[in-house]
């Protein structure tokens, strides 16, 4: 059986990005108008980026069950750029975050769980057909 550990990263957030695709996964108007954080200068230029980030949130969460908002912020931040002076690490905006949530809590794929949340059984089941997808190509 084939799991989501089994398979490549970014071959499997690819694969489940398809996936929510397929699924008409509900998408925020800003997606594509703003920054995805302090620290990036423009806004993403992938026509699927809202897609990706949910299979990525979702993969994050399978692998480290009890992620929250301000966890996936610190992950997906980076170096924000400060002329001379050295970069600092920004976290990343953390509404596109919350709305991706939101939307995968919608669909079924994840549920709250005390402090974050975690993948259901058909977020499990979902993710688990992607990386035995992900392995076969």
């Amino acid at each position: 059986m084939v799991t989501v550990f089994d398979a490549e990263p970014n071959r499997l957030i690819e694969e489940t990005a398809k996936k929510l695709k397929d699924m008409k996964l509900e998408k925020p108007a800003f997606v594509g108008l703003v920054k995805s954080g302090s620290h990036t200068q423009r806004p993403p230029q992938h026509e699927d980026f809202w897609y990706v980030r949910c299979a990525s949130i979702l993969r994050h969460t399978y692998v480290n069950s009890g992620a929250g908002v301000q966890k996936l912020r610190r992950h997906y931040g980076g170096g924000k750029r400060r002329g001379v002076k050295p970069k600092k690490h920004a976290p990343a905006g953390g509404s596109a975050i919350r709305k991706a949530m939101q939307a995968l809590e919608n669909a079924g794929l994840l549920a709250k769980e005390g402090k974050g949340r975690a993948v259901t059984a058909k977020g499990r089941k979902l993710l688990d057909k992607a990386a035995k997808e992900s392995v076969k190509a």
